[in-house]
């Protein structure tokens, strides 16, 4: 069985808090997406796939996707999935940022957008105001905001574009304005990288050439992504620099469309075919078990989401009959689709949220 994939339990009481402070139900909201309020109090973790579904609730109770977040308004729900499709086609990351900001120039309720700087080897991702909302209301915003809020706004952002180029983007520093927290050692396990307080921003920096890898993501992955978000947004992606790491990021996660060769993968990587096998051989891997890995994964991922019926996450894995893939999965995990929901696995997974 895999290890639940966790967040810590203090995620969940400060979500929880600014629930209260704006006078919404409590037990209504965690009774809807099956949490007993007890085992947040007596876990230091908690299920970040559980995490996910609150915070989704939360965000539809409230009617604004910003809720808990650097935004400075109500932004209408919707908007995040309207801006992910203006973005989804663009050919760069640099390019995505760029429309992405120019996007939220359009759209109602946020004072903020996400600003690009690029210069030289580095580039910097801040929060800047939108054209109609002068400069200093912002910074007093920023000012009074809680630390956890712009911590999470700019930890949401590196996991968004982490995805958007399906692996992890590689931070040089995140930047804060306010004073070092008691628990600056979880800012630098969250964003794994040098942590400054005290800055005249809010920003994380990473080198400029990840502004030039291409976005690797497409209609069908982002029509599930939308559907677990903002799942995707609390979790990282893998932390894996290995040749491996970078072949599964090239495949994507679109299992509707045909997968590339090796032939092409290598081409893209600048090595040849042979070369590609042999690095892969001495990671003790191969192409078609990647393939095979990261077709098991998705699969079980999708399936790990309760709001996606077994056809929903047969369509999102590219089969064209349900039957064909009970087929697979069965031969991916030992179970039928139907088993595997009936199973301890998925039950221990969704009963308290446990590792």
């Amino acid at each position: 069985m895999e290890k639940t994939i966790t967040v810590p339990s203090g995620y969940v009481r400060y979500l929880l808090m600014q629930v209260d402070k704006q006078g919404y139900n409590l037990e209504e909201l965690l009774a809807e997406v099956g949490i007993d309020p007890t085992e947040i109090e007596r876990r230091t973790e908690f299920s970040a796939i559980k995490f996910g579904q609150l915070y989704q609730r939360i965000m539809w109770t409230a009617q604004d996707e910003s809720f808990g977040m650097v935004s400075g308004g109500r932004v209408p729900n919707g908007t995040f999935r309207m801006m992910c499709h203006s973005i989804i086609h663009c050919p760069t990351l640099e390019r995505a940022i760029y429309r992405c900001s120019a996007f939220y120039e359009i759209c109602r309720g946020t004072m903020v957008k996400p600003y690009l700087v690029r210069k030289g080897r580095y580039a910097k991702i801040s929060f800047a105001p939108v054209s109609s909302v002068p400069e200093k209301e912002v910074r007093e915003m920023l000012r009074n905001e809680a630390p956890a809020i712009v911590r999470t706004g700019l930890s949401m952002w590196h996991h968004f574009i982490s995805w958007l180029i399906g692996s992890r983007l590689d931070l040089k520093a995140a930047y804060f304005t306010f004073p070092q927290q008691e628990d600056s050692y979880h800012y630098e396990t969250l964003f794994q990288s040098e942590i400054k307080f005290d800055q005249h921003d809010n920003a994380i920096v990473f080198p400029a050439r990840f502004l030039d890898y291409p976005i690797l993501q497409n209609d069908e992955s982002l029509r599930g992504f939308l559907q677990t978000a903002p799942y995707q947004l609390i979790v990282m992606v893998d932390n894996d620099q290995s040749l491996r790491s970078q072949v599964k990021a090239m495949l994507g996660k679109d299992f509707s469309r045909e997968l590339p060769g090796a032939e092409e993968v290598a081409f893209k990587l600048n090595m040849s075919v042979s070369t590609l096998r042999r690095r892969l051989a001495d990671e003790n891997s191969s192409y078609q078990k990647i393939k095979d890995d990261c077709r098991k994964k998705a699969a079980i991922n999708y399936m790990d989401s309760p709001q996606l019926s077994i056809n929903d996450v047969a369509a999102l894995m590219g089969f064209d009959e349900p039957s064909a893939f009970f087929r697979s999965f069965k031969k991916w995990t030992g179970m039928t689709p139907g088993e595997y929901r009936r199973s301890e696995t998925y039950g221990q997974k969704y009963s308290l949220g446990m590792n």
